[in-house]
């Protein structure tokens, strides 16, 4: 009987799981196709503002990052809008339709309409549907998968690699596709491609709807944020005991007393971190005496905890931007060093010079499944830890190559423009000749970065979902998201702090024809930048505490840093 019910178990688990990756699928082409739009529009983007616009490099670059910059805070908004009031599912149709509305828009400002500000306005309104749809869509898709087993949780791991691979098939098709219709026919063209790309998975996913598990709605996130810190406050004069029998772990019908009404279960394991928190949810005299629990006098203990989850996360957030900037350069003055190279391949073609961006995921397209199927059964055995690494080493790896894209890229700069005054091209008459250097010579950077990526990308997505509260989760992919946002508006910051010091100086690094530009000097001081961010990075891991679940399961987090 006992092997019978194993064996029930077993297959119950194995269904669990089969029913996870179903559902997910639909909502992997909801994705898929969004990051084709997004991939195929900013990837040309800075050539479509230099060339079609007429702006200079410098400000279509700090245009294209303060897009992207928008495009990645607005889901902070979107996710808050989800956890509290609409939920992923409907929150991921509201966006579809607004996404696909401004992306009509787009398409007539650059063909019917060809209007400059209607060009903006639909570029924002593009920001406005990626708030709701990039906290949500990706969450969605891994609350699919149950937590309950070990199986689930390796599964709801592998999936977030299966996930990141899926959408970065999606950008390559994007660069290329999109790149040569909007390189050799129009935009107007590619962009009618992306209208019906994004149509046709909004079909998807609508016929999946039946298949999915849906969260329910438990309130606001923020105001139960808010109300851990007025608890904690009021309390500050409080002692603390350090009592098990001082604290409020929740009891339903808002008793505070265990004999009246029955515990709910605590799930997560209280921490020493902030204790300063902990004074929420002690009991003093003014709740005993009182007859109901006021929610901004005395917190639970699950609740506090999870804030403490939140507060955990600040820190490795802040030292990821530096790891975006980096990132930034991809699709701004990477773009620009490849078109001023020869992109010839034989008499008759020539390859789009955003186009090579598709190299990136093609990078990805082997990594990713390198990483999942060889190095993490390897690392394994080594560490014992059963993603192979923890999620924070992952990170910590890509920020390091993340050095190593800067400086290669720096070197390769140098090269070419030693190129270009050895064959005389520093002349203002000569910006927009070829340098005699094959565009091939960009591919080791691209490549770096495609490998860090991979592994920094990946973890933070891992960590910002499973280290936040399930109440959250919403939240906390805006989160990670929002550091593609705030490191592209720090990209900006640094170009124009390089721009404003090095004009003073008279040696301008950053201008239109780089040519007589410094590229390389700014690349080496992204390289200082990006050592020093590593080695904060590193002091903040080493103390960082992952979130700890009382059923005495371990999470699929824990691990030595």
């Amino acid at each position: 009987m006992e092997d019978s019910n194993g064996n029930v178990e077993i297959q119950r688990q194995h269904q669990s799981t089969k029913r996870g990756w179903h559902a997910a699928m639909f909502i992997i082409v909801m994705e898929a196709a969004e990051q084709f739009a997004y991939i195929g529009l900013s990837s040309n983007l800075v050539l479509y503002l230099t060339k079609a616009l007429g702006e200079s490099l410098t400000e279509a670059a700090k245009n294209k990052n303060t897009w992207s910059g928008v495009s990645a805070i607005f889901p902070l908004l979107g996710g808050f809008i989800a956890d509290s009031y609409l939920g992923r599912f409907k929150t991921i149709i509201i966006s579809a339709i607004i996404y696909l509305l401004g992306m009509i828009l787009l398409t007539l400002s650059v063909s019917v309409w060809k209007n400059k500000k209607l060009f903006f306005i639909a570029l924002y309104a593009l920001s406005v549907g990626d708030g709701g749809h990039k906290p949500c869509v990706q969450t969605f898709a891994a609350d699919q998968f149950p937590e309950g087993t070990m199986e689930e949780r390796d599964a709801k791991s592998s999936f977030f690699n299966w996930w990141y691979l899926a959408i970065v098939i999606g950008s390559i098709f994007a660069v290329f596709v999109i790149g040569y219709l909007m390189d050799n026919v129009s935009w107007a063209v590619g962009l009618e491609v992306l209208v019906a790309m994004l149509a046709g998975a909004l079909a998807v996913f609508l016929l999946g709807r039946k298949r999915y598990r849906k969260e329910s709605l438990k309130g606001s996130p923020i105001t139960t944020i808010a109300q851990v810190f007025v608890a904690a406050s009021r309390k500050w004069r409080v002692k603390d005991t350090l009592s098990y029998d001082d604290y409020w772990y929740g009891y339903d019908y808002g008793s505070i007393h265990p004999s009246q009404s029955p515990p709910i279960v605590q799930t997560l394991i209280r921490t020493d971190q902030y204790r300063f928190l902990d004074k929420a949810m002690i009991i003093d005299e003014h709740d005993i005496s009182s007859k109901t629990i006021n929610p901004w006098r005395l917190c639970s203990m699950t609740q506090v905890e999870e804030v403490k989850l939140v507060i955990r996360l600040i820190p490795i957030w802040l030292s990821c931007l530096m790891f975006i900037v980096v990132q930034s350069q991809l699709g701004t003055f990477f773009i620009k060093q490849t078109s001023t190279l020869n992109c010839s391949i034989g008499p008759h073609f020539k390859i789009p010079p955003a186009s090579l961006q598709g190299f990136v995921g093609i990078v990805i397209l082997f990594a990713v499944p390198i990483y999942d199927k060889l190095f993490v059964p390897f690392a394994r055995k080594i560490t014992g830890h059963h993603s192979g690494i923890t999620v924070l080493q992952r990170i910590g790896v890509g920020l390091f190559l993340s050095i190593f894209t800067m400086i290669v890229s720096a070197l390769v700069e140098a090269k070419r423009a030693i190129i270009a005054r050895n064959h005389n091209l520093i002349n203002d008459s000569n910006i927009n000749d070829i340098v005699p250097m094959s565009i091939w010579w960009m591919l080791p950077q691209y490549t770096i970065l495609g490998i860090s990526d991979a592994f920094t990308i990946v973890g933070l997505q891992e960590l910002f979902y499973d280290q936040m509260p399930e109440t959250m989760r919403s939240l906390g992919a805006a989160a990670h998201i929002s550091i593609l946002g705030v490191g592209s508006f720090v990209s900006n910051g640094v170009i124009i702090v390089v721009v404003d010091i090095t004009t003073r100086i008279g040696g301008k690094w950053l201008g239109n024809d780089l040519n007589r530009a410094h590229l390389d000097y700014f690349y080496w001081v992204l390289a200082v930048l990006s050592a020093l961010n590593l080695c904060v990075y590193l002091l903040i891991a080493k103390g960082f505490v992952y979130k700890k679940r009382h059923e005495g399961e371990k999470s699929m987090m824990e691990g030595s840093t």
